[in-house]
């Protein structure tokens, strides 16, 4: 009996701990999901400016080099000086030029004798040769005699030409009209072929170069007019007209490089300026806006998310555009109606399980989102 009590007592024992092993009556831990609020993405009607920054760059810029070496005997303008095309702007002793070229002439001049004396030996020997009274060799080298000479002054007259191609390049000018920005040789000086010997530019008109944005692109068009303002005039607006589009997009920037003529007729609008560029206003139906807070920034790009079935998230990657008050534009694969994480969306992953609340912190079902929340547009 007192072994069946013993019994009896370590059931009564071991029973509850059995149960409490097995789970029954222990407490149970859920996770829950994390707290967020979502609005849904709206469609607009938005006005925008289009404008771009860039630079001012001379329509025409060269560095001009000496063609042939010699002595610097003359220079006709110094720096800032406006000079037209073709003008004369060094002289590389041109008179030793002259000399070479008279005397390439006269070396010219004598195998062209020396060819027709050549010529007449010829014939002399070819009737001699038909009287019986001149060898089939000594004809041959009368040919020869005649060949030589003609090749000799062909030669001469080549030197000629090249002496003359000297003479013309012992005088540098202008190769377009413009301002001697900067001289690099003076007079007595001696310079070699393909030294630097002045830097001209030409500043009426300029060019403004500046870059859009790849969704601004196809807004611009040869022809079209633009406006510039520049640092040095802040209370000027300068009228150009796009002169180049590219046909490319770049890859690196995603932009369009664009370039306008700027009528420059008094010099005031100097290359490497800073420019701001107006293209006007445009208009676009259909603009995604969502608000800005709604959008991270991570290591690939602008991320969202957007709330599917069963309370879960999708990471999204999209392209922010305009900003207004406190909306932002974007583009991908967010459309309007779309319920976009406002609130909360810090820790989230894609596929994460939320649990949806108001901007007071209520719980609310799905279909119950407080569409007013954030969606101020200012």
């Amino acid at each position: 009996m007192r072994r069946a009590h013993v019994r009896r007592c370590w059931i009564a024992i071991t029973a509850p701990l059995l149960a409490l092993a097995c789970g029954d009556g222990a407490p149970k831990t859920e996770i829950e999901a994390p707290p967020v609020m979502v609005v849904p993405a709206i469609s607009q009607r938005v006005v925008d400016r289009i404008e771009a920054t860039g630079q001012l760059l001379a329509k025409a810029e060269a560095t001009v080099a000496a063609q042939v070496a010699g002595e610097i005997t003359g220079i006709s303008a110094d720096e800032g000086t406006p000079v037209e095309q073709g003008a004369t702007v060094v002289e590389i002793d041109p008179e030793r030029r002259q000399l070479e070229v008279d005397n390439m002439d006269a070396a010219a001049v004598q195998a062209d004798a020396q060819l027709r004396e050549a010529r007449r030996e010829l014939d002399r020997v070819q009737k001699l040769a038909g009287h019986g009274a001149a060898s089939e060799a000594r004809l041959d080298e009368a040919r020869t005699q005649v060949d030589l000479a003609r090749s000799r002054l062909v030669a001469a007259q080549a030197q000629a030409g090249l002496a003359r191609r000297a003479l013309a390049d012992a005088s540098v000018s202008a190769p377009f009209s413009g301002l001697i920005a900067r001289r690099r040789v003076s007079a007595g000086e001696y310079v070699n072929q393909g030294q630097a010997l002045f830097d001209l530019v030409a500043l009426d008109p300029v060019e403004v170069e500046f870059h859009l944005a790849e969704r601004d692109s196809s807004r611009v068009a040869i022809g079209q007019q633009v406006e510039v303002r520049v640092v040095a005039f802040p209370d000027e607006t300068f009228s150009a007209v796009v002169s180049m589009v590219s046909p490319t997009i770049d890859e690196g920037t995603r932009t369009r490089r664009v370039k306008a003529a700027l009528p420059n007729p008094d010099g005031r609008l100097l290359p490497g300026t800073f420019a701001r560029i107006d293209l006007g206003v445009a208009e676009r139906d259909g603009v995604v806006m969502i608000p800005k807070e709604a959008v991270l920034q991570r290591a690939d790009g602008s991320i969202v998310f957007r709330l599917v079935a069963n309370n879960r998230v999708e990471r999204l990657r999209v392209e922010t555009g305009l900003f207004r008050g406190d909306l932002v534009e974007v583009r991908g694969p967010v459309v309007a109606g779309d319920r976009i994480v406002v609130r909360g969306q810090t820790g989230l992953i894609d596929g994460s399980a939320v649990s949806l609340r108001n901007a007071d912190g209520s719980s609310v079902a799905a279909g119950e989102i407080d569409v007013a929340s954030g969606m101020n547009g200012g």
